[in-house]
């Protein structure tokens, strides 16, 4: 249990803006293979900032005065929560793919792009429309119910940190591995860690799914079952869009980078609330 904290707190540490300082910081340690180890825990970084999210947008809900602007200004602020969490680490990783695969079909051109600090005409859009699009589904699902958006929210930042995993599993990583932060992350996946990725997956949606047969909660006359359908269409979205980002990272650079896993999950956000929207 002690080491499964630490490789917890280890994940926390590495993707997000969380403090683990101090005495903490020398309690949990730091080694490549504990990076290795802490790749597991990349979901449960998720259900502690999709928690965080969703809890700060039920309380934005429940003090804003229920207009038909209240699911926009409040999916606007709870974006905005989620970016300072993480310290905007994904859409980092989104602005340099979309930089790097955009700015050169050359795949040594665009892998020196993507290490570019510097942010161009690619990456901005990118990260614009990921923004808008993210907070206009996020609206979208409000207007339908606000227990629904919390819900999605929560649901949302665990599965598109899963997929990730299946990519690190797959691919090899490419880059600079000298100077890459992701490389010991990125150089081997167990088993094991997998397994706890999916656990921490599991627990989640089987959270979700248990509180909403629980308090029979009905969105738009839908039954349990229909709402259960809607979630499958927004796990199924998620991961077929893993897959056409995998594929095209196989194909324009023969592997990934930590710049990749970043876009994929900001991407597989997306494609969970746009599934979940077309599955209601």
């Amino acid at each position: 249990m002690s080491q499964f904290i630490r490789h917890y707190l280890l994940s926390l540490q590495f993707f997000t803006r969380i403090p683990v300082t101090g005495r903490l910081a020398e309690w949990v340690g730091f080694s490549p293979a504990m990076l290795r180890a802490s790749a597991g825990h990349f979901p449960g970084v998720g259900v502690l900032v999709g928690a965080l999210v969703a809890a700060f947008t039920a309380l934005l809900h429940f003090v804003l005065p229920p207009t038909g602007s209240t699911p926009l200004v409040v999916a606007a602020l709870g974006t905005a929560l989620g970016v300072l969490l993480t310290g905007a680490f994904h859409e980092d990783g989104l602005a340099d793919v979309f930089d790097g695969l955009g700015g050169s079909a050359e795949r040594e051109r665009a892998l020196v792009i993507m290490k570019d600090s510097r942010v161009g005409a690619f990456g901005a859009i990118a990260v614009m429309l990921a923004l808008l699009c993210k907070v206009a589904l996020l609206a979208l699902l409000g207007a339908v119910s606000a227990t629904l958006m919390v819900a999605a929210l929560f649901v949302a930042h665990v599965l598109s940190r899963t997929w990730p995993l299946l990519t690190i599993r797959l691919l090899p990583h490419v880059g600079d591995a000298a100077g890459s932060k992701s490389k010991p992350l990125a150089d081997q996946i167990s088993v094991a860690a997998l397994l706890t990725d999916f656990i921490w997956c599991f627990m989640a949606l089987a959270l979700v799914i248990y509180t909403q047969s629980a308090t029979e909660f009905v969105v738009n006359d839908l039954t349990d079952a229909g709402l259960l359908q809607a979630l499958l269409s927004a796990v199924v979205a998620s991961f077929v869009a893993w897959a056409v980002m995998a594929r095209w990272f196989w194909r324009r650079l023969q592997g990934f980078t930590g710049d990749c896993l970043g876009a994929t999950q900001q991407v597989c956000e997306l494609a969970f609330y746009l599934g979940l929207a077309v599955g209601l």
